[in-house]
């Protein structure tokens, strides 16, 4: 199991030290939302205000990943509860290590459910 592998897992479990524990202190977190988390401490405020508020990780499943390096991506399908709604949304993480702690993870989303183009778009 790889850090990234590790990093998801204890966000399943609700685990704020395991999280804690794939990242380096100075690291970057980019939630892909927009917010920029710089440093465990702020991670740790992040993960603790969005947990004691309600929100829950009802599933992450990483459906691809590899590793490049210093370099580890992963492409995913995840749920979670937020104020009272439950939704589901794919995404990837893009993530780089120094030594064997996460420096740098950002994740990316998509916007709207995917389907198949057949010529036209939908509204």
């Amino acid at each position: 199991m790889n850090q990234l592998h590790a990093y998801v897992e204890a966000w399943r479990r609700h685990d704020v030290p395991g999280v804690l524990a794939t990242l380096s202190d100075d690291c970057v977190v980019i939630e892909s939302y927009g917010p920029v988390y710089r440093g465990r401490p702020r991670v740790e405020q992040w993960m603790l205000a969005w947990l004691r508020a309600g929100g829950a990780v009802d599933g992450w499943t990483i459906t691809s990943d590899t590793a490049a390096g210093d370099t580890l991506a992963a492409e995913w399908i995840f749920s979670c509860t937020w104020k009272g709604a439950a939704t589901t949304f794919e995404g990837a993480t893009i993530a780089r290590l120094e030594g064997n702690k996460i420096a740098y993870l950002r994740e990316y989303a998509t916007t709207a459910a995917l389907y198949d183009w057949t010529g036209t778009w939908r509204d």
